[in-house]
């Protein structure tokens, strides 16, 4: 964009201060921390080197930075897959380590990348949009309604301005934006996936505590009847307190397993940590906990996310 008074250049430190929301954007459309990592410094390198052709008198700098986002996720989302929380095919009893679904699973992300604010009303905004289960009701729609849905009811950006962002008329972004909501909708009855409330520190406390004294009656204790978990890239979900008992009493394979709360995702979740032949507990995985009824509803262990503990600010050993 070409200002009349000439070019104006962008101070590269208002650029990086849009990183969080860049992050938090980017992510709720792509489902992933890879992805999104590449989608927003393909953003920030872009905005740099056109920084000249920025206009303020046409746009907000976070808008034409928003744009920028926008294109570079919808370029990556034409040939993605939907990703899941967990496998929604037929539930299973037994693990099955071959039925492995390579890049098809949301991954966790600490709430340090993605919140920005401490406003109560922007901050309970913020948190309930990046949970696992509203970012995985966005995987179902197409990846134009899924940036104007974030812009509108997320993000708050005007009709005007995520039209110019998606170079459509304003009344085709809202006609996107009310089909957009009624998917969402249908999805969100779909994707089950309670969330534990923050404040809710009991529960989470009674449910590792049960976890790391591999204590089955304390476990079945604060399971919900309906509880699933689920261990992506396993292709299976384990539904039922019944069925989960069963298989958390039939194995020792956590034995020795500590577990240290930690914020993901806008909620509480765990860094599950595992001894190694020495016997130091070394990091395993992240799980996402999530409660309904005050009792867990929900456990998603992703494996291989061991290697991300710092970034959710957890230690290398306990």
């Amino acid at each position: 964009m070409s200002s009349s008074s000439g070019q104006v250049g962008v101070d590269p430190s208002a650029l990086e201060a849009l990183r969080i929301p860049l992050t938090g954007y980017c992510y709720r459309l792509l489902g992933t921390a890879a992805d999104t990592d590449d989608a927003v410094q393909e953003t920030l390198i872009r905005a740099y080197t056109r920084s000249d052709s920025y206009d303020p008198g046409r746009a907000r700098l976070s808008t034409w930075v928003h744009a920028i986002a926008t294109n570079v996720c919808l370029d990556m989302l034409r040939a993605a897959r939907r990703r899941m929380l967990i496998w929604d095919g037929p539930s299973a009893r037994d693990f099955d380590p071959g039925a492995v679904l390579p890049d098809r699973w949301l991954d966790p992300m600490p709430d340090a990348r993605l919140i920005d604010t401490e406003d109560p009303a922007e901050l309970a905004v913020q948190r309930e949009s990046v949970r696992l289960a509203f970012v995985a009701a966005l995987q179902h729609l197409p990846p134009r309604q899924r940036a104007v849905l974030v812009l509108r009811d997320v993000l708050a950006f005007t009709a005007v301005e995520t039209a110019d962002m998606l170079g459509v008329s304003t009344a085709a972004a809202n006609s996107a934006l009310q089909r957009a909501r009624g998917t969402l909708a249908a999805a969100r009855t779909t994707v089950s996936q309670p969330d534990l409330d923050p404040a809710d520190e009991d529960l989470l406390r009674r449910y590792t505590t049960a976890f790391e004294k591999h204590d089955v009656a304390g476990l079945a204790a604060v399971l919900c009847a309906d509880a699933e978990s689920g261990m992506p890239p396993f292709a299976w979900r384990i539904t039922g307190r019944d069925a989960t008992v069963e298989i958390f009493a039939a194995t020792d394979a956590c034995a020795g397993d500590r577990m240290v709360p930690v914020r993901m995702n806008g909620v509480t979740g765990v860094g599950q940590y595992r001894p190694d032949a020495e016997g130091v507990l070394r990091p395993f995985a992240l799980v996402a906990v999530h409660a309904h009824d005050g009792g867990v509803a929900q456990v998603i262990t992703f494996l291989g996310s061991g290697t991300r503990f710092a970034e959710f600010g957890l230690p290398e050993t306990i």
